[in-house]
């Protein structure tokens, strides 16, 4: 399902033309920028007739509420003064908040009611739905991008009466799923893959006790969470909560919602602070990847965003606090079980790809929340040299063998190297 290229919006090829100006002196990395900066235009945006735009992942026909956010969030900073990319980026939040009113449990979607499916999962069943993966971050994402493109443009088109309701089926459902055991009415199993696939106890996921965070069956890699409190995921949901209150009070008027949406934030935060939180022997008071509220914790971290690493670049945490440093020095070291090393890469890699792969993803994201030019540097030398010879990223490579990797059509892969490119670039200017 690959669309016919175009001719990029005007803002875009700009942004393409001083880029490769100033990399003119690094022309490999100037033709990654080249192809990756607009891979998503290029080959994943249908614009529909109703308006919408339908954004798919890449090499998988489905739309993800995660994906698509993140495929289009380096053309924010481009928007106020392009009105190609101003009807994009809306009619994307308009077809993602028409998605989460159909089912706010679903993580990915089809373009039309058409019944496709990754598989048929024990679940409630919906045409619309290509997957119904339980992810908190799959509801963080589109308020995210709301915000972000609000804040940027002053536009407020996007927030009409749809969004209001399904943002309010959010935190409705982000309460009840703070009571998870006992309050809510989601189970997913599936029969015939991996036990990454499916969730335990029926369905239900791994027992838990209240902590404040809300509930999350899967990673924002699809794989089921081990406990069922995603510390990062809530702490990306603890930064949108924010962004609803003042969407709320700023554009709606409606102090109720503001209200909510902060006491929600509290309870959240509070619960990350007293239960995520917890002492390792060697780097101190880190956060945990996962916790059940009962006192058992898993420490690791993951290379999908919202991870442990991304904090400070989904903004709940500065560069400097305290418990982030430890937390990233635990990350970027073998304590954490998927931090890998190799003969051209080391960074951390995923369950979800073969053991040792590291992702393109989790070294950018490194990059971005840094802020020491040697790391960046040595970051976009190791992205640069690991491409395979494709002037593309890919979901995850062997690294010591780059030239074997997975997904060599992963747009979110590419949005995010070109944005961590352009701030090595903003950083190496000074």
């Amino acid at each position: 399902m690959k669309t016919e290229k175009k001719e990029l919006p005007v803002a875009i090829r700009e942004q393409i033309a001083e880029t490769l100006e100033v990399l003119e002196d690094r022309p490999k990395l100037a033709h990654m920028f080249s192809q990756c900066y607009p891979n998503t235009l290029l080959t994943t945006i249908q614009q529909l007739e109703d308006g919408t735009s339908y954004v798919f992942t890449g090499d998988i026909p489905a739309m993800w509420l995660r994906d698509s956010t993140a495929q289009v969030r380096h053309y924010i900073p481009l928007a106020s003064n392009d009105f190609e990319l101003q009807e994009i980026i809306e009619g994307l939040i308009f077809r993602q908040f028409k998605y989460i009113a159909i089912d706010p449990y679903a993580n990915a979607f089809n373009r039309e009611e058409n019944g496709q499916c990754w598989e048929v999962d024990e679940t409630e069943r919906n045409p619309w739905v290509w997957e119904r993966k339980y992810e908190i971050d799959s509801l963080c994402y589109p308020i995210q991008l709301s915000y972000l493109y609000w804040k940027k443009t002053q536009k407020t088109k996007i927030f009409d009466e749809n969004w209001k309701k399904t943002t309010q089926l959010i935190l409705d459902l982000w309460k009840r799923e703070q009571h998870h055991s006992e309050a809510s009415p989601y189970r997913f199993q599936r029969l015939n893959g991996p036990v990454s696939d499916t969730l335990s106890n029926g369905g239900l996921g791994a027992p838990t006790k209240f902590s404040g965070m809300t509930w999350s069956g899967f990673r924002p890699s699809d794989d089921a969470c081990k406990y069922g409190f995603l510390v990062p995921s809530n702490a990306f949901a603890c930064v949108v909560l924010g962004y609803v209150v003042d969407i709320a009070r700023s554009v709606f008027g409606d102090e109720v919602m503001a209200k909510s949406a902060e006491v929600l934030q509290k309870e959240i935060d509070n619960g990350i602070r007293d239960i995520g939180v917890c002492k390792h022997p060697k780097y101190g008071e880190i956060f945990s990847y996962e916790t059940d509220g009962m006192g058992n914790y898993n420490l690791m971290d993951d290379a999908n965003v919202p991870s442990l690493l991304s904090m400070p670049y989904l903004g709940y945490v500065k560069p400097d606090d305290s418990v982030y440093q430890n937390t990233r020095e635990f990350i970027l070291s073998e304590a954490n079980p998927y931090f890998f090393v190799g003969k051209y890469a080391r960074g951390v890699g995923s369950p979800h790809t073969p053991p040792g792969y590291i992702w393109p993803i989790s070294l950018c994201i490194q990059g971005l929340s840094s802020v020491e030019l040697d790391e960046m540097d040595m970051l976009i030398t190791m992205l640069e040299s690991t491409d395979a010879g494709t002037g593309f990223m890919h979901e995850g490579f062997n690294p010591n063998a780059p030239e074997e990797y997975t997904r060599p059509w992963f747009a979110w892969a590419n949005s995010l190297f070109a944005s961590s490119l352009l701030k090595y670039i903003l950083k190496r200017l000074g």
